[in-house]
């Protein structure tokens, strides 16, 4: 799966650059009157990396995909409420008017999955089916598997198992990638030297071209800032494991059923591994690339989680991000709205509490 994901990123750039240049223009068009322009770019974003997840995702079925996203959307609004409230046990068993929605939406969801995997599916056995969307890639991974397997009981994955990794596309990728876009921006924002080198590199290395695989790959300083805004700003702020089994780590051993909590955005800002400017914006640090960013190395930096159990999305969430900022930085130069508040805070992932108001600079 990891290698078919990797060979078919360079497939997916279409779908990237077409959502990054809706966005440029609609961006565009807003400031074309005055030059420049106030937005909140967290709302922007999450709307723009919906709509990457959804070409990418499902390729020809993008419509269907976005309907499936912002079904899911709502599910996760619903959860936070209920997360919220007063827990009761058995409530969620209660016929409310957010557990019937609840319900409602997870058989939509099911149901339009369920028609999109059938109809790529009966594509594949007519030949006919695309290979280069996450759901081709999946069902192709799927298909290899099954095949190596014979008829074992671990033999690929159910209609069911199919259908869950789907969902996950939107909550593991789209989220995610939003809340690195914008917080990028906002420290962009605070640090004009920063915004105006990375901007500086895109024109170097793209001048009138449109951003290519290689050339993505070839942005030093843009995945420096990268770097250091999932350092400082992790999407997931708290990593979770559960031990399946006893186990060992270093002198402690940990019996089977354990939760383990690992402090993300702790480490990351621990000053005995980054130094007396762990608090500070600094991409400079990552300049000799991640192994030596830090004094203990590998272990001090793990936005996208570590080992075996590694986020299989980072390299497409990394290539999506550079994308976007690449287009952003070659149309505009932004800076912080007076009514920005820096107030960042958990809901799942580690989001703007106040949204992100940033003044837009036509170039």
């Amino acid at each position: 799966m990891l290698s078919l994901l990797w060979c078919c990123l360079k497939e997916m750039l279409p779908a990237f650059y077409t959502s990054c240049c809706e966005l440029v223009n609609k961006w565009e068009s807003m400031v074309a009157s005055k030059g420049f322009g106030e937005l909140d770019v967290w709302l922007e974003l999450k709307n723009f990396t919906a709509d990457v997840i959804s070409r990418a995702g499902f390729g020809s079925n993008y419509e269907e995909g976005m309907k499936i996203f912002q079904l899911q959307t709502e599910q996760a609004e619903l959860l936070i409420q209920a997360a919220s409230s007063l827990y009761i046990p058995g409530s969620r068993f209660i016929p409310t008017q957010r557990n019937r929605r609840m319900k409602e939406i997870d058989r939509e969801v099911q149901a339009r999955l369920r028609r999109i995997i059938n109809k790529r599916m009966m594509a594949r056995e007519m030949e006919e089916a695309s290979k280069n969307d996450l759901l081709g890639i999946l069902l192709e991974s799927n298909s290899i598997e099954t095949k190596e397997l014979g008829k074992s009981k671990n033999a690929g994955l159910s209609m069911e198992e199919v259908v869950g990794e789907c969902k996950l596309f939107y909550f593991a990728g789209q989220e995610t990638t939003a809340v690195l876009l914008t917080w990028t921006m906002i420290l962009l924002s605070m640090h004009q030297d920063w915004q105006s080198r990375a901007r500086k590199e895109v024109l170097q290395v793209f001048e009138d071209n449109k951003p290519t695989f290689d050339g993505l790959n070839n942005l030093k300083i843009v995945t420096m800032v990268l770097y250091e805004v999932l350092r400082l700003y992790p999407a997931a702020p708290m990593l979770n494991r559960f031990t399946y089994k006893e186990m060992k780590l270093g002198d402690i051993t940990f019996p089977e059923g354990v939760w383990l909590t690992l402090p993300e955005i702790v480490v990351h800002r621990d000053r005995e591994l980054w130094g007396e400017d762990a608090e500070e914006f600094n991409p400079e640090r990552f300049s000799g690339g991640i192994l030596k960013a830090s004094k203990n190395q590998v272990i001090s930096f793990f936005p996208f989680g570590w080992g075996p159990r590694i986020c299989i999305g980072q390299n497409f969430s990394l290539i999506e991000a550079k994308m976007a900022m690449a287009m952003i930085l070659k149309h505009f130069w932004f800076e912080l709205s007076p009514s920005y508040a820096h107030a960042p805070y958990t809901v799942v992932t580690l989001q703007p509490q106040y949204g992100a108001p940033i003044i837009l600079h036509k170039l």
